[in-house]
Formats: C-alpha cells, sequence, structure tokens
C-alpha cells in the first residue's frame, strides 16, 4: 500500500494533536495545589484542560477519518509517535530531562514507525 499525501498529513498530524493535548495536560495539572484541596475544582477551572479536551475530541474524529481509508495495522504504528513527541515537549517545554534510556528507546520507537510505515 503506497500513501496518498492526505493520508500521510492526517497520520502525522494525529500524533501531534495528542501530544498537544498532553502538554496542555500537564500545564493545567501545574497549576493545581493538593495541598489547597478540591483538586478537581482547581483542574476544571484551567483553561488549558479544557482546550487539551476539545483537542482530543479533534483528534478522536481524525483518527476516525483515517480509518475510513487506512487500515488499523497500517494506521496503528503512527500513534507511536505520540511517545516520542511527548517527550520531547516535555524537556522543551517543562525543562524534563530525557536521559540514554529515554532516547535510545525513542530511537527505537522512530525505526519501529519508519519499519512499519514501509510495509
Amino acid at each position: 500500500m503506497s500513501w496518498t499525501w492526505r493520508q500521510l498529513i492526517e497520520l502525522l498530524s494525529f500524533p501531534v494533536a495528542i501530544a498537544a493535548g498532553q502538554v496542555l495536560f500537564k500545564r493545567a495539572a501545574a497549576g493545581v495545589d493538593p495541598a489547597r484541596g478540591a483538586w478537581l475544582l482547581q483542574v476544571a477551572r484551567a483553561p488549558a484542560l479544557w482546550v487539551a479536551l476539545v483537542l482530543y475530541a479533534f483528534a478522536t474524529v481524525l483518527w476516525v477519518r483515517i480509518l475510513a481509508t487506512v487500515p488499523l495495522s497500517r494506521a496503528y504504528p503512527f500513534m507511536a509517535m505520540a511517545f516520542v513527541l511527548v517527550p520531547a515537549a516535555g524537556f522543551f517545554f517543562f525543562r524534563e530531562p530525557i536521559t540514554l534510556r529515554l532516547a535510545c528507546g525513542t530511537g527505537l520507537i522512530i525505526a519501529g514507525v519508519l519499519l512499519a510505515a514501509r510495509g
């Protein structure tokens, strides 16, 4: 199976949307002070949470659109790219460390996606 440009753009947009949602969830969580109690109310007031939920809803609809034209077994490996993008976003936005083990694992994920995408 060869990919169309639309399929590739959609397949690559999906993990980007998921990763962006994770960054927004983390931002919402950063505004919560568990010592104050009522953490659910605190997080419910965070605009980042609501943007993340809308983004996840969009990603879900995009995923259904993808699956309308791409076999699940061919599309699913692209979801793994979120496991690459989220740690990178954690590093850039939250100064979270990237260990050698994480970097090696990320390289293996990228290799696996490339291998699966080539069919």
